[in-house]
């Protein structure tokens, strides 16, 4: 008998540079409207599999030690898992009990699995009741800047979350262009002309630190 193989539609995730979907959710600090939330400020909305695991522990933990570089970024923390508000707040109570850390930013209880659904953070390959671990970049124009996905079994890398923060908040403010492995104190990339006459000027431009044309990097 010939078998038919069985395949899953692929999650709906915004893309760079969509509006953020909006929702009104539940959280640890209150209900809260992400388009009404954090005005004029960027945020870093991210999910988690499940509470008391593990692996989100440390994550989650690595978030709340460091909130304070991303307040200096301008940015509100905003997490998620699809747990009930009462298995947040037992946990939260718990780490700090354990460790001493304090998730001291809003959780959204995402037990209906709406915000999950909005933001493609259950991709079925890996789990259908537990969100991969997303980061969503959203700035004061509530427009998605940056996305990055890990599997359940891979912790993130807060160094580069906050690295890549920083550089798009960079890259706005002076309309440059970050190259590999850029951090704060690196020269960065001026952009490519976009006619001859603009191409004639850069290659006799003694300013810069210029490879070609097309490729020239800058001090700030």
């Amino acid at each position: 008998m010939e078998t038919q193989e069985i395949t899953t539609a692929p999650a709906i995730i915004p893309r760079i540079g969509d509006k953020a979907p909006n929702f009104t959710s539940k959280t640890t600090k209150g209900d809260i409207t992400l388009h009404d939330y954090a005005k004029d400020k960027w945020i870093v909305l991210f999910s988690h599999p499940a509470d008391f695991t593990p692996v989100c522990t440390t994550e989650m933990s690595g978030f709340a030690l460091r909130k304070d570089e991303f307040t200096a970024f301008n940015t509100e923390l905003v997490g998620l898992s699809i747990d009930s508000i009462h298995a947040h707040l037992g946990w939260v109570n718990n780490v700090k009990e354990k460790t001493g850390v304090y998730f001291d930013f809003p959780i959204i209880a995402d037990i209906d699995m709406k915000v999950s659904k909005l933001y493609g953070m259950l991709q079925p390959n890996e789990s259908e009741t537990a969100a991969v671990r997303a980061v969503f970049f959203i700035d004061p124009e509530k427009k998605i800047r940056l996305v990055m996905y890990y599997p359940l079994n891979v912790g993130r890398n807060m160094d580069e979350i906050l690295r890549a923060l920083e550089a798009l908040q960079t890259s706005d403010k002076y309309d440059v262009a970050m190259p590999l492995d850029w951090k704060k104190g690196d020269k960065v990339i001026i952009p490519p002309p976009k006619n001859l006459d603009e191409m004639n000027q850069r290659l006799n431009d003694d300013t810069c630190e210029r490879t070609d044309f097309y490729l020239c990097k800058k001090e700030l």
